[in-house]
Formats: structure tokens, C-alpha cells, sequence
């Protein structure tokens, strides 16, 4: 959408993805350092000792992306039980954005856990009617909002799985976002996984990449099933630098973004026409609905992002045949927004919602 692009601020997200992001983390450095070469060197390896710490685990491995992670990380738990299925929510990453790569390269079978428009329950679980290695749970359920279950029903589904003989991996894409709502630390979360996968681009801001992480024995299978997926690139050092940089520069403001989005939501829910999934935010993420089609959405907030210079979105959505929706990411940029222009343009947002 061009006149997002030409807007004098935009709402979501740290900026814009440019070069940059790999400069600022060069900057940092100081004095000679090799380049890491097939998964091995000091600059992988020492970052992966420090996400192992952080995420409370034996040992963690970079990956270049979620999608080859959580792959093999199901893989390994499902070889371990000589059982070719798993559990996980209908609108899992790996069901709907992976062209059936896990059903195509490791043939494993998924069983599709609740109702697309919920988080999964232990009632779901303890209902699952076949055997199972491993269940799948996502922190937040991006799909449909970044929407969470409470911790008790985490710590309730990890004994389950526990007692059963169940694997359970934790898909923490967004898993630091969701932290000052659980009240938790990472490794208070990633103590009722197996296994965890998070990723080093999203909330964290890095150039690409994930790391997983789990006991030596699962690490060092996982280490063996990346090269065979062809992810021991002869150098990932511009990916582990800028994660390491970005990690270091928004862990601590994890908090603000999730406070920033609540105040944000609120002024989405005030518009005419208008909420937000979850109508209070769990993350800093959230859904915002609109009762009126793509191309009317797109339009209207076209005029108002030209006569407002604050931007919303640049991506629009159709959610039924009347209405759109579109998602939205807290980050570095909406604390450079004047408050008083932020105000002036939902309520030019709600004036022409009212007048469609």
C-alpha cells in the first residue's frame, strides 16, 4: 500500500528491514573473530550456549529457519517412539504455511487438535482417540490472535503428556512476547517442554534464523537431521550476529510492547466497526477485525494515513464476504508516535468508518 509507505510513522513492528540491521550488529564488535563454518566456531557455538541458558535447556542449536526446526524436532521425537504421528492445533504453521513438508518429507501423520477459533484444552488433549510421540503447542496461537491459554492449563497438559509418555514441544515463535503475561520466565515455560523452538527475526528483530533447544541427546540428533536438510550453511554468522545484537537490544522491553498493545487495542475497540482479537491483548501481537471488505478497508485507511501521516497497516486481509482484518506488532516504532497525531488518526479512523 503506497501511502502506508509514504506515512510519517508507521505503528507496528522495529522499522523497516534493511541492511542495517547487520550493520548495527558488526558495529558492535570488537577485535578479530572467525566465522563460524558448517555449524561449528566460536560465534555459533557461544551463541547457543547462551540461548541454552536462557531458555533453561542442556543445549541449543541454530537453525536458519522454524519451518526446518520444528520439522526436526517432531522428527526425532517421533523416531524415538518408532510412531509416525503427532498432535497440533488446525491452523499450526506446519498445516497451513509449509506446502505439507512434514507430511511429504518425514511422513508423518498430523492429528488436528479444538476448534480452529480456540487454544487447545486438556480436555482435547486427554481426548485425543489414537496413540501419539508428540503434541505440539504454540505460544501465542498466532492464527487467531495471539490468543493463550492460562498457565495452569500448560502445567496440567505438560504432566499429562509426562504421565502418558508423550513428547511435548513448544513452537515459541513469539515465546519472549508472552512472558509478561504468564508472569513467567522463559525457563519456567520451557521446563514443561521437551523441546522448544524459537524464533530469532520476530519479536527479537535479527535478519532470519531459529534455534532449538532440548537435552545433548536430542541436540545432537537435531544436529545430524540439519545437515541432512541441507541447513549447515558454510557460514551463518550474518543471521547469528544480527540475533545476538537485536536479542540483547528488545529482551528488556518485552513488557512495554505488551503494555503499548493494550493501550493500542483500546484504541482500535473505541472505532465504529471495529475490535480486536483478543479484544485484550495477551502479547504484543493482536488481530483487529473490520465490518467492511479489503477493498473498502484498504481505501479508507488510504485517506486516512495521507491526511493523518500515521500508519496502520500495509496489509489488509478479506475475513468473510463483508469484512477484513489485519494483524498487528508491537515494537520499537510505536513509542515514536505522537500521541496526540496517534489520537487524531483513529479518530479520522472512526469518523469514516461511521460515514462508509
Amino acid at each position: 500500500m503506497k501511502a502506508f509507505k509514504q506515512s510519517d510513522y508507521h505503528v507496528s513492528g522495529h522499522g523497516p528491514r534493511n541492511l542495517h540491521v547487520l550493520k548495527d550488529a558488526i558495529g558492535k564488535l570488537h577485535g578479530e573473530l572467525e566465522s563460524d563454518m558448517y555449524g561449528k566456531g566460536k560465534v555459533i557455538e557461544d551463541f547457543q550456549e547462551k540461548m541454552a541458558g536462557v531458555l533453561g535447556k542442556e543445549a541449543a542449536v541454530f537453525f536458519p529457519s522454524g519451518t526446518m526446526a520444528q520439522q526436526v524436532a517432531l522428527r526425532i521425537w517421533c523416531d524415538e517412539k518408532d510412531l509416525k504421528t503427532v498432535a497440533y492445533h488446525p491452523l499450526c504453521h506446519l498445516e497451513i504455511h509449509e506446502e505439507d513438508g512434514l507430511k511429504e518429507l518425514h511422513h508423518i501423520k498430523p492429528v488436528l487438535l479444538a476448534d480452529e477459533n480456540r487454544v487447545i484444552t486438556l480436555d482435547d488433549v486427554m481426548n485425543i482417540d489414537e496413540e501419539i510421540a508428540c503434541l505440539l503447542l504454540e505460544l501465542p496461537q498466532r492464527e487467531i490472535g495471539g490468543q493463550l491459554p492460562d498457565y495452569t492449563t500448560l502445567e496440567e497438559i505438560s504432566a499429562y503428556c509426562r504421565e502418558k509418555g508423550i513428547r511435548l514441544h513448544l513452537d515459541g515463535a513469539r515465546l519472549f512476547e508472552v512472558l509478561p503475561f504468564y508472569k513467567k520466565s522463559a525457563q519456567e515455560v520451557c521446563g514443561l517442554f521437551d523441546s522448544v523452538y524459537i524464533s530469532v527475526y520476530k519479536g527479537i528483530g535479527g535478519i532470519a534464523g531459529a534455534v532449538l533447544a532440548g537435552s545433548k541427546e536430542f541436540t545432537e540428533k537435531s544436529k545430524v537431521w540439519k545437515r541432512r536438510h541441507g541447513g549447515d550453511l558454510i557460514s551463518l554468522y550474518p543471521y547469528i550476529l544480527s540475533a545476538d545484537y537485536y536479542f540483547d537490544e528488545h529482551i528488556h522491553k518485552m513488557v512495554q510492547y505488551y503494555e503499548e498493545a493494550k493501550e493500542l487495542a483500546e484504541f482500535y475497540n473505541q472505532c465504529f466497526g471495529i475490535t480486536t482479537l483478543p479484544k485484550v491483548p495477551v502479547s504484543n501481537m493482536f488481530h483487529v477485525h473490520a465490518e467492511a471488505p479489503k477493498e473498502d478497508m484498504q481505501d479508507l485507511l488510504a485517506k486516512m494515513y495521507e491526511e493523518t501521516g500515521i500508519g496502520l497497516t500495509g496489509h489488509v486481509r478479506e475475513n468473510g464476504e463483508k469484512g477484513s482484518r489485519f494483524e498487528v506488532s508491537l515494537g520499537d516504532l510505536y513509542s515514536r508516535v505522537p500521541k496526540r497525531r496517534l489520537k487524531e488518526a483513529f479518530a479520522k479512523l472512526d469518523e469514516r468508518m461511521k460515514s462508509r
